[in-house]
């Protein structure tokens, strides 16, 4: 982001209203659960979208935090902090990537460059957020945290009905279909009829 100049017409208004979206209440509870989930080692950001983004910019501690939340094998092998710019985009990949295997959504994803240039940081907060939701909602044990954070994704209620069941299910008229109950369009009006001349 240091090359780039600054923005004009709708490019501006453009990147304003993705700025908008950039929530600093949540944050502050992002920040709160990697530090649990991770421990004291990953420090606090400065306060703000720039401090926030500085933070989270080399991967190492997306990496941490997408390992902390695997009991067994973990899915980022190695984590150190690069100076260079393409082992920075690496780790945040694999961290990525690793949120997907965990069960975080495609349209819940961030791209790399939405971190690393920092043109999206709303989008970085609503995939930790989907993480936070899938590690609340499973339960595995691994959940640091206050589980009121974030809420619980809804789960597969799967019935089973018997053939009796279904076949009474047929008789009844659903609520959808709608009921007249004899009434009918007669005698109804809508205004005055056109005038042919």
């Amino acid at each position: 982001m240091a090359n780039k100049g600054p923005s004009y017409g709708m490019s501006r208004q453009v990147q304003e209203k993705i700025d908008s979206k950039y929530d600093p209440e949540l944050e502050q509870i992002l920040v709160e659960w990697i530090c649990r989930q991770c421990g004291s080692g990953v420090g606090r950001p400065e306060p703000g979208k720039m401090g926030f983004q500085a933070w989270l910019k080399d991967g190492c501690i997306l990496g941490e935090l997408i390992n902390s939340l695997f009991a067994g094998e973990k899915p980022v092998k190695k984590t150190q902090s690069s100076p260079m710019a393409f082992k920075q985009m690496e780790q945040i990949s694999q961290f990525l990537n690793a949120a997907e295997k965990y069960g975080v959504t495609k349209t819940d994803m961030f791209q790399t460059v939405d971190l690393w240039e920092g043109k999206d940081l709303a989008a970085v907060q609503r995939t930790l957020s989907a993480l936070g939701s899938l590690a609340v909602t499973k339960d595995e044990g691994t959940y640091n945290g206050d589980p009121n954070w974030f809420f619980k994704k809804a789960q597969e209620n799967k019935r089973d009905f018997s053939d009796d069941q279904l076949k009474a299910g047929k008789n009844v008229i659903g609520l959808q279909m709608g009921s007249n109950k004899g009434a009918s369009q007669e005698g109804m009006s809508y205004g005055r009829p056109r005038q042919i001349l």
